[in-house]
Formats: structure tokens, C-alpha cells, sequence
């Protein structure tokens, strides 16, 4: 039987659904399973933390030297403009600058010597504990971020700063990219005496599928829908030999606006609201995607607001026409459920756009099951569901029935925020929302995810299927492992370990930490 032939890999022009130009072709089980080799027989070449700093910070050299070509490849096949590319850039660079500083410091390998210490009851061995990295592992490209969640993105400098070489997955939204900065990244692990082999590149739907089989990796970071993330983290778990998942799959993003605070400023909650929705065209992982809002003369203001900010913002670009057919197929679902009203009605703004918009529904229809768990779930793109709320009864009715977020928003009055209001509700919200989100914004917004050591990017299922986080400098401990020796010879233990510190590594030395 002749062999089929490999899929070509197009890049496309969301803004007319074209095809510009032939990037690659998918690629086949052998060609995986290469990549996947290349990678597990480069992990030696990390060990040295010097030179995994050294390929960090050349990486994020020559995406700024490439920026103009970076950015102009990307605005191509996913329309988010320059504007919003530069940006998206220069996080980039400064997420892998920061992983270079994190793993020169060296305190992410949370050094722990407990020296011997026989009259303890029970006796205590010598013992010697830091994290080690995993080996090869699988990252999978978003669609919403060509950049800082993508080949030189947040999964891939974390992993190559815990030592862990990288198979990326392209997205299929924009290849051409995705191929110009894998070649920086491979250039860059050149130029530091590294092995191209640290960082490699794959293309198609069931090389996506082949890459979280294969033998040889030994985690996978994942940023997408939940229904791929799920399907990748069922095969990740059914694996003869299982491995971590960290998968980035869906999320509401919920915002509590108290009768106060609408009270207090219903025209700044409102125009900041369309602009946390609007932005990107909607396709932010943290866009607000329920609003609970009272009902009355302090919600109709903040309403008012709301569709005056709305319907000034002009139509735009989903990132390709397959996610634009969902938006309208979802938005028509939804509006068509009995008593959802459309202020601002979305849909097509034109052939190749989409028009953001608002569903307006009363609180109580949210508190049951029903037809309405629909606006339970995510739409992607600009659109967001107000639900009006009469009493505080119905705010936490409906927040028992979310699943998990990536950010849940407080919008409180003045009182209520200072902790000095008779009810003490912030306080009470606070801690309704908390178990429903791995951040939680207060007068603010979730969209725009700062990097920085405090942050977490994360949270309950379905938002992601781990309780670690994709940005910050925590992300590093997604590809590592904790490994002990216990009553090692000196003569045998690695540099890290050993007594007289030549690594001058952050350690824990019999519980106190070495200095203090």
C-alpha cells in the first residue's frame, strides 16, 4: 500500500480566510518520534545552569532583533495587530529574561540539607533533597497568543530554565511564526555551544497526539479549548507510564459587582467592563465572561454605560473563520433562550468579522439547572452574559454552580472595600470567590496577566488540569522533580548538595535557611 502523503501546512490570512502560503507539512509518526529523540539526547547538554541562562537571554536578544519580522509574520495569520504584537513581544522577551535570572539565583532547586542526627527519636540519617528536571517534554501552542504563549512562550522558557529540553507543538492558526521563532531559538541555542536539539518543532493534529504518547516525554504544558486539553490529558494519563498534564483549558472569569460599588461609580464599572471584554476581540483567557449585576436604578446605570462603551467598539478579527463560525453558532444559541435580552446584540460585523455585544438574564434562571447552564460555559470572543441579581441570596446561588477560573473579580464600594461596612460583604465575597479562582482581582480587571514571582496563572478544573501556574517564576516547578540522598558519601554527591556549597546556591541547611 503506498504511503499517504503528508498534509501541507498553510498559513492563512484570517482577515479573508485565504491561504498565503505553504509553511510546512505535518509531520509523520517517524518525524515525531525524531524530534521527541533529539530532544531526550540534549538533556545532558543543559545541566550546566550557566548556559541555560546564557540560551534564555540570546533567545530573548534575537526576538528583539527580529521583532519588525516576528511581528509582521504574526499580525499576518492572526490579525491581532502591531499594536497589540509589540506588547505581546516584549512580555516575551521579558519572561525569558526573567527565567535567566531565576535560574542563575538558583533558588528554585530548593536545596534542603538535614545534617545526621542520632539522638533524635526516631534517629535522623543525613539527608540531602533538591528538584531535578524531568527531561524532554511537550508543549502545545495557544491560539490567542503567537508569542508569549506559543514556541518562544511562558511553557517553553520555563521549561528550558528547569533544564528541560522542549517539543512544541505548533498551533495550525499560525505555522509561519511559529517556524521564524523556533529558528531564533535554535540560533540561539547555537550560538551559546548548545544542540539545536534543545528546542524543536512539530506540525499537525495527530502529531499533537503522537508527541503526548511518546515514551520518552516526560511532561506535557498545554494552552487551548477544553475539549483538545482534554482529550490530550486523557491520553497523558492513560499512557502506560503516565505524566504530568499542566493544561490551560477554559474559563468564565466571574465578576461580582455589589449594589455599592454600582452605586458608587456605575459609569467607570461599566466602560471598564467593555473593555475587559472587547479586548483582543474577546479572545483573552481571562476575559469576564459572567457578570452578576444588581437588578434596579444602580443596575440599569451601570447597563447604560455598558452598551453606550460596547457598541462604540468597532468590529474585528477572530483569529480564524473555523473559531468565527463558533462565536455566531454560540451567540445564536444563547440569545435564543427564553428571557436572555440583547442590549447589544453580537454577531457578524461583517464577512470576516465579529461585533461585540452583551446577553442581559435575570440571576434566578442561573441558580438552577436548566437551559440557561449554556451561559454557564464559555463563548470565545466579545461577548459577555449580565446576570441581574435582586438579593445577595441569588449572587451566591449562581457562584455555587461554577466551575473553576483562572480570576474572579470583586467590584465593591468604597466601605465595603475598606472592611468597615455593617454587612462585612467583601469580606463574605472574598471568600465565596476564593475557592473558585487561582486569582482573584478587586476593583480591577483580570485581563492583562502581569510576570512576575506572585503571580498564579491557574485554578480549578476545567480553568486548568493541575494547581500550578504558566506565568511567573513558579512555572519552572511544573519540570521538576524532588529527588533525596540519604547518607551519601561527599566524594558522590552532586555540586548542589555538597557541604561547602560551590555552587553558592539559596539552601535550607537543618531547617533555617543558610544566613539568616
Amino acid at each position: 500500500m503506498a504511503a499517504t502523503a503528508a498534509a501541507p501546512v498553510w498559513s492563512v490570512d484570517p482577515r479573508t480566510g485565504k491561504q498565503r502560503e505553504q509553511v510546512a507539512v505535518e509531520a509523520t509518526a517517524d518525524e515525531v518520534d525524531t524530534a521527541v529523540r533529539t530532544a531526550h539526547a540534549a538533556r545532558g547538554a543543559l545541566a550546566d545552569r550557566t548556559v541555560r541562562a546564557a540560551l534564555l537571554r540570546r533567545a530573548a536578544d534575537l526576538l528583539d532583533e527580529a521583532g519588525d519580522a516576528v511581528i509582521e509574520a504574526a499580525d499576518a495569520e492572526t490579525a491581532l495587530g502591531p499594536g497589540r504584537l509589540t506588547g505581546e513581544l516584549a512580555r516575551t522577551t521579558y519572561q525569558l529574561r526573567a527565567f535567566a535570572e531565576l535560574v542563575q539565583e538558583g533558588a528554585f532547586l530548593d536545596v534542603l540539607i538535614d545534617h545526621a542526627d542520632p539522638a533524635l527519636t526516631p534517629p535522623r540519617p543525613d539527608l540531602r533533597r533538591y528538584k531535578i528536571p524531568l527531561g524532554a517534554v511537550a508543549v502545545y501552542s495557544a491560539s490567542n497568543f503567537p508569542l508569549a504563549f506559543s514556541v518562544p512562550g511562558g511553557d517553553t522558557a520555563s521549561a528550558l530554565a528547569a533544564g528541560c529540553p522542549v517539543v512544541v507543538k505548533a498551533h495550525p492558526d499560525h505555522p509561519a511564526t511559529s517556524e521564524l521563532c523556533a529558528a531564533l531559538l535554535r540560533r540561539a541555542a547555537r550560538e551559546v555551544g548548545l544542540p539545536e536539539g534543545v528546542v524543536n518543532l512539530v506540525h499537525g493534529f495527530q502529531a499533537g497526539i503522537d508527541l503526548v504518547r511518546h515514551p520518552l516525554i516526560t511532561a506535557a504544558g498545554f494552552t487551548g479549548s477544553v475539549r483538545g486539553g482534554r482529550a490530550l490529558y486523557d491520553a497523558a494519563a492513560s499512557r502506560p507510564h503516565p505524566i504530568p498534564f499542566h493544561g490551560e483549558l477554559g474559563s468564565l472569569n466571574p465578576v461580582v459587582i455589589t449594589e455599592a460599588a454600582a452605586a458608587e461609580r456605575a459609569e467607570q464599572i461599566g466602560a471598564g467592563l467593555a473593555g475587559a471584554m472587547t479586548l483582543g476581540v474577546g479572545q483573552f483567557c481571562v476575559k469576564p465572561g459572567l457578570v452578576l449585576a444588581p437588578d434596579g436604578e444602580k443596575g440599569d446605570r451601570l447597563l447604560k454605560a455598558l452598551t453606550a462603551a460596547v457598541s462604540d467598539t468597532e468590529a474585528g478579527v477572530l483569529l480564524d473563520h473555523r473559531m468565527r463560525e463558533a462565536f455566531l453558532d454560540g451567540i445564536r444559541t444563547r440569545a435564543a433562550l427564553p428571557g436572555v435580552e440583547a442590549p447589544v446584540t453580537p454577531g457578524a460585523g461583517g464577512e470576516h468579522t465579529v461585533s461585540a455585544g452583551f446577553l442581559a438574564v435575570p440571576a434566578d434562571s442561573l441558580a438552577t439547572e436548566g437551559p440557561h447552564d449554556l451561559l454557564l460555559e464559555e463563548c470565545f470572543g466579545p461577548v459577555t452574559v449580565v446576570a441581574r441579581y435582586t438579593d445577595e441570596a441569588e449572587i451566591g446561588a449562581v457562584l455555587a454552580r461554577l466551575p473553576g477560573n483562572l480570576s474572579a473579580t470583586l467590584q465593591l464600594g468604597e466601605a465595603e472595600s475598606a472592611g468597615t461596612d455593617e454587612a462585612g460583604r467583601g469580606a463574605r465575597l472574598l471568600a465565596e470567590v476564593t475557592p473558585l479562582a487561582g486569582r482573584v482581582v478587586v476593583n480591577g480587571w483580570p485581563t492583562g496577566v502581569a510576570v512576575a514571582p506572585a503571580q498564579h496563572h491557574g485554578g480549578p478544573y476545567p480553568a486548568t488540569t493541575s494547581t500550578s501556574t504558566s506565568v511567573g517564576g513558579s512555572a519552572v516547578e511544573r519540570w521538576l522533580r524532588p529527588v533525596a540522598y540519604q547518607n551519601t558519601p561527599p566524594a558522590l554527591l552532586p555540586p548542589e548538595l555538597r557541604e561547602d556549597n560551590p555552587l553558592g546556591l539559596p539552601r535550607r541547611v537543618d531547617g533555617r535557611a543558610e544566613g539568616a
